[in-house]
């Protein structure tokens, strides 16, 4: 900490404290900082600390604060205006603003006190001549706070219709506080009108977008907007977690948790900010707070989670329950102080309504990590508790029986549940006893749903089968039970137990004493298991004699069925299937095309049967050798086939993974924005499935990277950080996790955040330290240098600028070698003493272009590289340039930008030689080279320089060629070109003045 011994001393320490985040700390500073400005004697020091310690308070959770050290500026120029110099004139009567709208905030301050101040600051932005637009917008504030509608639009009009002037608020704000009235009168697309240059970047300030962000939340929701709220989410919440002073529109994005199905987001939300439970300095947002936590706790209450642990004031463990009332007896108690002091019930009313609002959307997917939360119960038995189904009516077992018939003889979903219920009712009813019959149904369907465990129940429903005289459906059943032994690895016993069904199912047939559909359910359990043999094979070279015998099984199924289904579902089924069977022999046998079309028909027959939900494996199975194929057209088909024909049937993992794949598809034609709609879902439903830390973390990492290609880069940036928590080299790959680091690097860096940014890029480049090929490791080092230079970070920078010289020198990459060598020229320059240093790295990085050049046999390479010498050479001259110092002798100075003139003149012939391809680079050095000639005293040659740029643009504009000099037809390029002409037309008048004088 820098020691305070004059004016200036003070200043840089105020400058220091203000970069400093917002809270306590800087507060305590700032006090500090006014205590050693006190000891310098210097009123103006003074001044300057107090109105340091405001902004401080203000940018705080201790606004409260603020009232005493503006008093006493107050006071101070009330007594002697004099001691305030122009700037903290403006920045007294622009705090005037501060204490209108703290008082406001603070419950203890009387409603007449307010107005009263209210008047005071009209008089005294009359007396400085400043418009009232500020006063009505303060005037606003009040009436909107105590419900008095009236006066709020009449204040409302009467701000819009006053002039702006350097006390208004900045546009931003305003923009801000005026949507706010629309949203609080109903008026959401009209808010989001006026937001939106906010929102679109065009007006920005210390607190917006923050809040605008936060405000537009539920106004997009209520609008049926839900994809942009969630991007203003994403982008919003970055931008106030770590600012103190901003609970308030924190708790806006709370409320957003609970209204749209993200309680588990809301919870963390919660849990990153305990001090906002119990921080006193600003009552208002404190009430907002607790308003949105009763809201969140009340909704984990109605999804049956009352016994979720849930995070809150500091000192004990919370229920959602027992958080909820706390909550809301002192956010009630707090409005209730708001509303005794205004003498109305408008705040508590706007609490209560806030408290009890209902979702409005169910399940909003945000593409971060969201696991919905369980009850301490549940917890404990790893499950949520199922919720009780309650009949309607009494249910009447015939119907029932008929039901499950039906669904079991059509293949529907749901009929393992039907028989279920059938089972459950015929226990509970006194004297009902089924026929064997329909307890062999019964253990068959039970059998289904237990999967590789239903061998023992498969058997009982053969036995069932066989007492109520139906052999053939029997042995199925006992077919059936063989393949389920299968799936658990016993494929030799299942072929065992097998054989004898086969054999009899055959024999019964021959002799007319059972039916296709019985025989066809033994041959395609064998069918099955000869499958099973086949895929246990996955990955190595499947023997030819299980391929023919597997496939000899299957065509023999397809002999018995074939043209015999007629209207039988069940037959249907098995033709399709057979097909599906030859798809994946196809495949295994080196034939993917013909896998393709088989399985292109399987899909078919499901579809034309009235069975899509079975279509969906096999169109995925088909997307898949499509793209082997290279079809991506076919691809994209498939999988989009596959996601409408599982429709609510398909399991959120399923639709995970193919939600995955029509990303990547989508993506890799181009579609971001699509694709990133698809990484979305699979996200989505990856958390649903409990997939979230393996297949979760993967469509994370791929949706951040879509969402960077459109340049949303706060919500890649969200999205990626979120997904670094689950990626793991071991489950993803250590090049993902490298690939998610960079990518995050780079939006860190766009949001211009480059300390964090080159964190990522460092810890990104220490993994790719590890592999063979370098050129990643290069790289990464060479853009965590980038970040750590901006960062303002120049040791750290060069070093790391040094080490990617080194990799790109073991690489042989010298643009990249040669462009490191550049940049540490330019940090040395901005350090004590490091002008020869610069000078050294530049004239490195020259003498490695010249040795590439001499060592290069390719004349490709070698155009490249002499278009590096020419750039060296033109940031060589401005690097020069730059270093003369302003108080070094005019001999001193003159020589130093000859020098940099030469290294321009070296870069213009460079650029010359290459033609048309670097018009641009040559105009540009052309013109710096210019400027120096007419700072050495020289108009004649700056006036020759001028005038080859126009030449060089003469006929640019009448062309209007949008191949031009190499560039596109882009307003880019073109603007280049006049942005050039200008120029080189202000560079001639220039020297032409410098002539006449």
């Amino acid at each position: 900490m820098s020691e305070i011994t004059d004016f200036d001393s003070l200043r840089r320490a105020m400058a220091e404290n203000g970069e400093q985040p917002e809270g306590p700390a800087r507060n305590a500073r700032a006090e500090q900082l006014l205590v050693e400005a006190e000891r310098l004697d210097i009123p103006l020091a003074v001044i300057e600390a107090l109105g340091h310690q405001l902004k401080v308070y203000n940018y705080s959770s201790e606004k409260a604060k603020m009232f005493v050290p503006f008093a006493r500026l107050l006071r101070m120029w009330d007594e002697r205006p004099e001691d305030f110099d122009e700037y903290e004139t403006h920045s007294l009567h622009w705090v005037f603003k501060w204490m209108s709208a703290g008082m406001l905030d603070q419950p203890h301050v009387p409603l007449a006190s307010v107005e009263k101040w209210l008047g005071e600051m009209e008089h005294r932005y009359r007396l400085a001549g400043h418009s009232t637009r500020a006063v009505r917008s303060a005037e606003f504030s009040v009436a909107a706070h105590v419900g008095d509608v009236e006066r709020a639009e009449r204040a409302f009009s009467a701000w819009l219709a006053a002039d702006r002037d350097t006390m208004a608020d900045c546009h931003a704000c305003e923009l801000h506080g005026q949507g706010w009235w629309q949203a609080e009168r109903g008026r959401d697309a009209e808010a989001l009108a006026l937001w939106a240059p906010v929102l679109e970047g065009e007006y920005t300030c210390a607190h917006e977008p923050h809040t605008v962000l936060a405000s537009s939340l539920v106004p997009l929701l209520r609008l049926g907007r839900p994809e942009e709220a969630r991007a203003n989410h994403l982008r919003g919440f970055r931008l106030v977690r770590s600012m103190e002073s901003m609970r308030g529109a924190y708790a806006d994005h709370v409320e957003f948790c609970a209204l749209t199905g993200n309680e588990a987001r809301g919870l963390e939300l919660l849990a990153e900010r305990p001090a906002y439970f119990t921080d006193e300095g600003h009552p208002h947002s404190k009430l907002e707070f607790l308003s949105v936590v009763v809201l969140l706790m009340e909704r984990l209450s109605e999804l049956g989670l009352a016994g979720q642990r849930v995070p809150g004031p500091a000192g004990r463990e919370w229920t959602a329950p027992e958080l909820a009332e706390h909550a809301r007896v002192e956010a009630l108690a707090l409005a209730a102080r708001f509303d005794e002091r205004n003498g109305t019930s408008y705040v508590s009313e706007r609490a209560r309504a806030r408290m009890a609002q209902q979702p409005l959307v169910e399940r909003l997917p945000l593409g971060v990590r969201a696991a919905r939360p369980t009850s301490a119960v549940a917890a404990a038995t790893g499950a949520a508790a199922p919720a009780p189904v309650q009949e309607a009516v009494e249910p009447d077992l015939a119907v029932l029986l008929a039901e499950a018939q039906r669904l079991s003889d059509t293949l529907q979903p749901h009929a393992v549940e039907a028989w279920a219920r059938v089972a459950r009712l015929a226990e509970e009813v006194d004297g009902v006893e089924l026929d064997a019959r329909d307890r062999a149904e019964i253990a068959d369907h039970e059998a289904i749903g237990l999967g590789p465990d239903g061998a023992a129940a498969f058997e009982h429903a053969a036995e069932l089968y066989a007492r109520a005289g139906d052999p053939g459906e029997a042995l199925a059943a006992r077919a059936r039970a063989a393949y389920v032994r299968a799936l658990t690895g016993e494929i030799d016993e299942a072929l065992a137990a097998v054989a004898e069904p086969y054999d009899r199912v055959l024999a019964l047939y021959a002799e007319g004493d059972t039916e296709v559909p019985q025989a066809a359910g033994v041959l395609m359990g064998r069918a099955r298991i000869l499958m099973r043999r086949v895929h246990e094979a996955e990955g190595e070279v499947v023997d030819e004699a299980v391929l023919a015998e597997a496939e000899a099984a299957v065509r023999e199924l397809l002999a018995l069925v074939e043209g015999r289904a007629g209207t039988d579902v069940r037959l249907a089924a098995r033709v399709a299937e057979g097909h599906a069977m030859l798809a994946e022999l196809a495949t295994h046998s080196g034939n993917p095309q013909a896998g393709a079309e088989l399985f292109a028909r399987a899909a078919a027959e499901f579809l034309a049967t009235g069975l899509p939900w079975f279509a969906v494996e096999y169109e995925a199975r088909l997307a898949g050798l499509a793209h082997q194929l290279g079809d991506m057209r076919e691809a994209e088909r498939a999988l989009r086939a596959a996601l409408e024909h599982g429709g609510p049937y398909l399991e959120a993992v399923g639709r995970a993974q193919l939600h995955l794949q029509l990303a990547e598809v989508v993506g890799g034609r181009g579609d971001a924005e699509e694709a990133a709609e698809h990484a979305l879902e699979s996200a989505h439903w990856a958390d649903e499935a409990g997939a979230g830390p393996t297949l979760g973390a993967w469509a994370r990492h791929q949706l951040g990277g879509f969402l960077m290609r459109q340049g949303r880069w706060a919500e890649a940036a969200e999205v990626l950080e979120s997904a670094l928590a689950e990626l793991t080299a071991e489950t993803h790959g250590d090049g993902a996790v490298v690939q998610t680091q960079w990518w995050l690097g780079d939006c860190l860096s766009e949001l211009g955040e480059h300390r964090d940014a080159a964190e990522r890029r460092l810890q990104a480049a220490e993994i790719a330290r590890h592999w063979p090929e370098q050129h990643d490791h290069a790289t990464l080092a060479h853009l965590a240098a980038e970040s750590l230079g901006q960062a303002g970070l120049p040791t750290e920078a060069d070093q790391a600028y040094a080490r990617a010289g080194e990799l790109w020198r073991g690489l042989g990459n010298v643009h990249g070698l040669v462009r490191s060598l550049r940049a540490r020229a330019w940090l040395a320059l901005r350090t004590e003493d490091g002008t020869d240093a610069a000078r050294d790295l530049m004239a490195s990085a020259v003498e490695e272009c010249a040795d590439a050049f001499d060592a290069a046999d390719d004349d490709e390479a070698r155009l490249r590289l002499v278009s590096e010498l020419g750039h060296t050479h033109r940031q060589f001259g401005d690097l020069l340039a730059r270093s003369a110092a302003e108080d070094a002798d005019d001999d001193s100075i003159r020589a130093t930008l000859e020098e940099a003139l030469s290294q321009m003149a070296e870069a213009v012939a460079v650029f010359v030689a290459l033609g048309e391809a670097t018009v641009h680079a040559r105009t540009g050095a052309e013109l710096a080279a210019g400027w120096l000639e007419t700072d050495l005293g020289r108009p004649a040659a700056a006036a020759a320089r001028a005038r080859a740029v126009l030449r060089a643009y003469a006929d640019a504009e009448a062309d209007n060629d949008p191949d031009a000099y190499g560039g596109s037809d882009e307003d880019g390029e073109h603007g280049t070109v006049r942005a050039r002409r200008a120029e080189a037309e202000q560079l001639l008048q220039a020297a032409e003045e410098q002539m006449d004088r």
